[in-house]
């Protein structure tokens, strides 16, 4: 039996193009996720591996879809080859692990491909870290600003209760403790 993989990292991106493709190649049972290659635990990943019988073949439109990393890919592959099944990339002709010049040839191109991931992850970092420099802020906003806080802190210190005044910017009475440092 043609068994698909298809895999997209978030909930906005969409499986159609590789469900398409799966289907094209003859696949008659499709898992599909949508997470992160990155994380090794995919639930129906693991349930497609655990259900390979001898003869099977999976199928998956990039290596991408399925991992992420050399030792992560080797490692599904192998388990494959464990259950008796073949493996085969609909977009790299050459990862079919029916020979071993085409397990080689595998383990060559998915040694460039977490190459080419590092190299990303290495120029996402210098791109980061330069914003940074200019003042660029990352992550949650704050949730008062500088005009707010003294206002908070002048509040609380005439004498209205921590609940009261949270309420009043909106935000739960442990984050004003966090915020505003009480008067001594």
């Amino acid at each position: 039996m043609k068994i698909g993989y298809a895999r997209v990292s978030t909930e906005d991106q969409r499986l159609t193009l590789q469900l398409d493709a799966l289907k094209k190649a003859g696949c008659s049972r499709i898992f599909r996720e949508k997470v992160s290659g990155a994380y090794r635990d995919r639930p129906e990943l693991n349930r497609m591996l655990d259900q390979l019988r001898d003869k099977d073949v999976v199928i998956v439109w990039k290596l991408d879809r399925l991992a992420r990393s050399t030792r992560n890919l080797l490692e599904i592959v192998e388990s494959i080859g464990a259950a008796g099944a073949r493996f085969q990339s609909i977009s790299e002709p050459w990862a079919d692990t029916t020979t071993h010049a085409g397990k080689m040839i595998m383990t060559i191109f998915a040694g460039i491909a977490e190459f080419e991931r590092d190299l990303i992850r290495e120029r996402t970092g210098a791109g980061r870290a330069d914003a940074q420099k200019r003042g660029v802020r990352f992550g949650r906003p704050k949730k008062m600003n500088e005009d707010q806080r003294k206002l908070a802190a002048r509040l609380l210190n005439e004498g209205k209760s921590v609940r009261e005044v949270a309420r009043t910017f909106s935000i739960h009475p442990a984050t004003l403790y966090r915020i505003v440092k009480p008067a001594a």
